[in-house]
């Protein structure tokens, strides 16, 4: 993931200052990398992402959620050996991709 911590110093914006110069917070988030941390009354409110930075959270996310649900098949016994697995494919696939007429 590209996404780096964000400043205190620098990446730390009321919404106000945000609505009123948004072009600039969103430059700032694709040159730094960094997300950009709005806040509303003194209290984080909302986090600007790049659009990059965020897929690559989505996707990281999916498949940390796969890993597990590997491992709790894993663990709960719901598997199939690989010999088992590798004949049930051939034998359900053989002569594929069919050819069209």
């Amino acid at each position: 993931m590209t996404s780096r911590a964000p400043s205190l110093k620098d990446d730390i914006q009321p919404v106000s200052d945000f609505r009123a110069n948004t072009a600039a917070g969103l430059r700032h988030v694709k040159r730094t990398g960094r997300p950009l941390v709005l806040t509303q009354n003194g209290r984080a409110a909302a986090v600007l992402l790049d659009v990059a930075t965020y897929r690559a959270m989505i996707d990281e996310t999916e498949l940390l959620r796969d890993l597990r649900a590997a491992q709790d098949d894993i663990r709960e016994g719901r598997v199939t050996p690989h010999d088992e697995a590798r004949s049930a494919l051939l034998a359900r696939y053989r002569g594929w991709p069919r050819r069209r007429r």
